[in-house]
């Protein structure tokens, strides 16, 4: 009886020992992932502000503008799509009321689809 609970105790034990693992080596993933995306003042064809936003972000082209350009945002932890927009005027804002606290990632495609550039904010609230 004493070793079957010891046995239980132990998978208990490495039940939990190799989830905070996974956990830990996916987060560290998604954080290099993030790393790696360009934030604000890093960006060559759109510039985004204010970063952290809070109830609005303004995305602003900074190129010569054409006209075409769509924007998609996601969730970056849960991935989910939050907005999308085609035919973006020279300024687009977008409300973020429905934006829960987190990290974001937008995509801008060309007119033939092309993604063109990819970043990170933040929504703090």
């Amino acid at each position: 009886m004493y070793s079957n609970l010891k046995s239980s105790y132990l998978k208990k034990f490495l039940l939990i020992a190799f989830v905070f693992i996974v956990s830990t080596v996916l987060s560290q993933a998604q954080q290099n992932r993030l790393a790696s995306l360009p934030t604000e003042g890093q960006s060559t064809i759109v510039r985004f502000y204010p970063n952290p936003a809070t109830t609005v972000i303004n995305f602003d082209f900074q190129k010569t503008y054409e006209q075409g350009y769509s924007l998609q945002i996601f969730n970056a932890i849960l991935g989910r799509k939050m907005f999308e927009q085609g035919n973006l005027p020279e300024r687009t804002t977008v409300n973020l009321s429905d934006f829960p606290r987190g990290m974001y990632i937008y995509q801008l495609f060309d007119k033939s689809g092309r993604m063109v550039e990819s970043g990170k904010f933040q929504v703090a609230k």
